[in-house]
């Protein structure tokens, strides 16, 4: 394929498949990566430190510990408000977790 002259400059002509190539591999990264951030839900009263910071948008390992620590300190969560009592946990967060965050009561360990 040539390139031509329009309004004196060159231009090359498209090549769909190199174009398809470059362009749905990044178009796949980028829904992936979205995907993975999006939250799951997690009940905060029962998830170890690692499900909280993979399931929560916003909450790393160090805040997932936290909340945790937390939790043991203080028993379960009896609300969704209440995670903002843990500190690093703010309302923004809370917002952006409020529809994956369950309450379930931890269920009790029978060994």
């Amino acid at each position: 394929m040539r390139s031509r002259l329009i309004n004196d400059m060159e231009v090359q002509p498209m090549n769909i498949k190199k174009l398809s190539l470059t362009f749905i591999p990044t178009l796949l990264a980028s829904a992936l990566s979205s995907a993975a951030l999006a939250g799951y839900p997690v009940n905060i009263n029962a998830a170890a430190a690692p499900e909280l910071a993979d399931a929560l948008d916003g909450v790393g390992l160090s805040k997932a510990e936290a909340i945790v620590s937390y939790r043991d300190i203080n028993g379960p969560f009896l609300n969704k408000e209440s995670l903002t009592s843990v500190r690093g946990i703010g309302e923004a967060t809370l917002e952006k977790n409020r529809d994956y965050i369950l309450l379930d009561a931890p269920k009790p360990n029978m060994d």
